[in-house]
This record gives structure tokens, C-alpha cells and sequence, in this order.
């Protein structure tokens, strides 16, 4: 049995929570973790792991609503954070894909992020697109672990950030023709990854184009089992270990 560590279920995305859940566990996913990026979507998430046995919850404000956050949003969280379901801190981070204008205001925002963290001893999940550098930098300062979501980095990348503590999330990118994600993969130890579908987006092949959900965790477990030429069963275990070293799950 497989976990989503990172996924977005919200009724906004899925008109049928029950039977995305009911399909997960047809195709072997018995866990999720559902990651808020805003006020709304936090609120969503904590409604949902209370209903849901098998869904823990991530909270945390998404770099990309940097600029409509308010101190309040933080302080909603930091109450939040002692919720039994309640697992980590994330999707938190930094993105520099559509605009550099906010840098200083999206490091700030990650810091207090990575501070409550910090405090609350929980491990963070961490958005870094087009912002390499300052992610680790930022990183260096806090006494934090976790997972590098949706990472699709070079190998001397993923080699500090395994120095740091940190696993990396992989998730349907590696199915894609084009990506050399595989090619990092078949160089470090599968002790370092964990697997998600950052649902509903980067659907894996053969399913790209459909709206993504973490029953496709299967289709990105049996990709990377041939590609480490491993079995699925073994995947499922050194993940799952994996997952426990950093997740109170």
C-alpha cells in the first residue's frame, strides 16, 4: 500500500471526494496527505481530515498568495498546528516563475512559515520553483526537515538537499518524455524519495491531460519500480519507511 504525500483535494477540483478516496484505495493508496496553500483552502483541509480516517492535513500559505495573505491567516494555522491530523507545515516556499518583483516579501513569508516549524517541532513540505538558491539558503537557517514537493532538479541538487535532511516528493514529471528527473532518480538511493501526485495537476502517463488524483500514485510507483528494476512491493516498503522518518503518520 502506497501514501500520497502531497496532494489538493477540494471541492473546487473534485466534484466526488468519496469516490476519489473510494478509487485511491482500489489502486492500493490506503493514505493521503492534503496540503493547503491559503486561508480557504486550510480551512477545507482541516474540515476534510476530520471526515476522512485515511487524510492527514498540511497547513501553510502558498508563495504564489504572498500578496493577499494577512498575519491572520499565519495566526489561524498556529492554532491549527497542535491538531492530531495536523502533520505538517505546507505547501510553503518560494516562486519566482511569474515574478521576481516580490522576493523579499516571499522569503519573509517562508521564514515565519519555517519558524513555526521550528517551534511546533513539525516537518515543512516545500514549494521551490525557479528559486534554487534562496530555497537553500533559507533552509540552512532553520533546524528543519521535510520534503522537497514536486522536485525536479539536477543531481547535484538533490545531493544537498539530502545533506540537509530533506526527501524529495516525485510525482508524475518523471513519466513525461522529456524529463530528465529519471535520469537523477537512477542516481541516488530510493531512501530518499517519497511519492505524490500533487493532485489535481502533472498527471503521469499514460493519463496526461486528465485531472490527476492520488489513485495515479500507482501509475508513478510502477514507473519508478522498473526503472530502479525493483518490485512494486519493495517500493511501497522503503517509501513507507521513508515517510515515517519524517511524517507522524
Amino acid at each position: 500500500m502506497f501514501t500520497d504525500t502531497h496532494c489538493h483535494i477540494y471541492k473546487e477540483y473534485y466534484e466526488n471526494i468519496d469516490e476519489i478516496l473510494k478509487n485511491a484505495k482500489e489502486n492500493k493508496i490506503n493514505r493521503m496527505i492534503n496540503n493547503g496553500c491559503d486561508k480557504k483552502s486550510n480551512s477545507e483541509v482541516l474540515e476534510l481530515i476530520g471526515k476522512y480516517e485515511n487524510m492527514y492535513g498540511a497547513l501553510g500559505i502558498h508563495p504564489e498568495n504572498v500578496e493577499e495573505y494577512i498575519q491572520e491567516d499565519i495566526k489561524l494555522i498556529e492554532k491549527q498546528l497542535n491538531h492530531k491530523k495536523v502533520i505538517a507545515i505546507g505547501e510553503i516556499g518560494l516562486d519566482y516563475h511569474y515574478t521576481k518583483e516580490n522576493k523579499e516579501k516571499q522569503k519573509k513569508l517562508l521564514e515565519e512559515q519555517l519558524s513555526l516549524a521550528e517551534k511546533y517541532h513539525l516537518p515543512v513540505i516545500i514549494h521551490s520553483r525557479e528559486a534554487t538558491e534562496d530555497t537553500i539558503n533559507i533552509l540552512k537557517n532553520y533546524k528543519t526537515k521535510g520534503v522537497i514537493h514536486s522536485f525536479s532538479g539536477s543531481l547535484e541538487t538533490a545531493k544537498i538537499y539530502i545533506k540537509m535532511g530533506y526527501l524529495l516528493g516525485i510525482n508524475g514529471v518523471i513519466t513525461f518524455k522529456n524529463s530528465k528527473l529519471k535520469d537523477v532518480i537512477r542516481e541516488i538511493p530510493l531512501e530518499n524519495i517519497v511519492l505524490e501526485t500533487d493532485s489535481p495537476y502533472l498527471t503521469p502517463e499514460p493519463f496526461r491531460g486528465k485531472r490527476n488524483e492520488p489513485a495515479r500514485i500507482l501509475e508513478i510507483a510502477k514507473f519508478i519500480s522498473e526503472l530502479k528494476e525493483i518490485s512494486i512491493e519493495e517500493l511501497a516498503r522503503i517509501t513507507n519507511d521513508n515517510i515515517k522518518r519524517i511524517f507522524d503518520i
